[in-house]
């Protein structure tokens, strides 16, 4: 019986892993790809704190996988395929089953993440990370004075299309429709961005290039024409999407599947927490997610306190 079992390694997982070692709670940390969750698709990060220079995203997550290893908290690769509460004697804990083993424990940390929502055209899987994003924070200074595609019509596409006007030298944003689905007051920014041109009434239907990003092809829905469009990257904010199927009628998630918690990262379930991308939120980046697992892993503890 393990005292807690967190679901996912990357940033947020990997913290709330730290402090429950550091707390000596008999821990299991379970990750389905690899160690560090999608920011490993992002190189290098610029606005972590502590790092002036920028740090690549590799040696930033071997630090804190070598804090988890000092602390002899074990992080097994697999796949989790249900989640579920138990009864014993009038105790309940849970199960956690994966593709090889199924484990119990007293209390449990969602840190599964959140994919970013992609355009499913050619080009897309080919050239992530080589032209291809979509964190435009992470990614901008990679970007300096070149010419890239912003994709998407809500608030994120339209903040990040702004932010992206300091590093590159034009920003074309690309959404389907006439109108956007982000703020009037961003819009209005966006409109009076010298650096910023809108290609309104279209979709992206391929992203074209040899080793990297070189154009896209651009398809009016309205026309019908298709356009050439040389660029060298493209940041794609369509959404994203938390992977929370698992979860779903078992713990209160909002309308698009984001699980919804306390200020303590306390989900609708006693003895059940998340943190980082799979929550509902208004920021998502590392630091926060750091810092939501601290959170979580103290919750933990507490409630662990008062089930003795």
């Amino acid at each position: 019986m393990y005292d807690l079992v967190i679901l996912g390694a990357g940033p947020a997982g990997l913290v709330a892993g730290i402090y429950a070692g550091r707390f000596r709670l008999k821990t299991l940390i379970i990750e389905k790809m690899s160690v560090g969750g999608q920011i490993i698709l992002s190189p290098t990060i610029e606005n972590y704190p502590g790092f002036p220079e920028g740090i690549t995203t590799q040696e930033l997550i071997d630090r804190f996988k070598k804090q988890i290893d000092e602390l002899e908290v074990p992080v097994v690769v697999d796949e989790v395929i249900e989640v579920s509460q138990q009864d014993a004697r009038g105790s309940a804990y849970f199960t956690v089953k994966t593709s090889e083993n199924t484990y119990e424990t007293k209390s449990v940390i969602i840190a599964t993440g959140a994919n970013s929502k992609k355009l499913a055209v050619a080009g897309e899987e080919k050239f992530i990370g080589r032209g291809v994003s979509y964190c435009g924070t992470c990614d901008a200074p990679f970007f300096k004075g070149k010419e890239i595609l912003v994709v998407g019509g809500g608030d994120r596409a339209l903040e990040e299309a702004i932010f992206l006007t300091n590093y590159a030298s034009k920003v074309t944003v690309v959404h389907r429709r006439q109108q956007f689905r982000g703020s009037k007051i961003l819009e209005e920014k966006l409109r009076t961005n010298p650096k910023i041109i809108l290609m309104l009434d279209s979709v992206i239907e391929e992203i074209t290039g040899t080793t990297k990003v070189e154009a896209v092809k651009i398809k009016n829905v309205v026309t019908s024409k298709i356009t050439n469009y040389s660029c060298q990257g493209i940041f794609i904010f369509v959404g994203i999407k938390p992977n929370t199927e698992l979860l779903k009628n078992k713990l209160q998630l909002d309308e698009s599947d984001f699980l919804i918690t306390g200020l303590d990262m306390k989900t609708s379930l006693d003895g059940v927490y998340a943190c980082g991308d799979c929550r509902q939120k208004s920021l998502y980046q590392v630091i926060n997610a750091c810092g939501e697992g601290a959170v979580a892993a103290d919750s933990v503890h507490k409630y662990l306190l008062n089930l003795k």
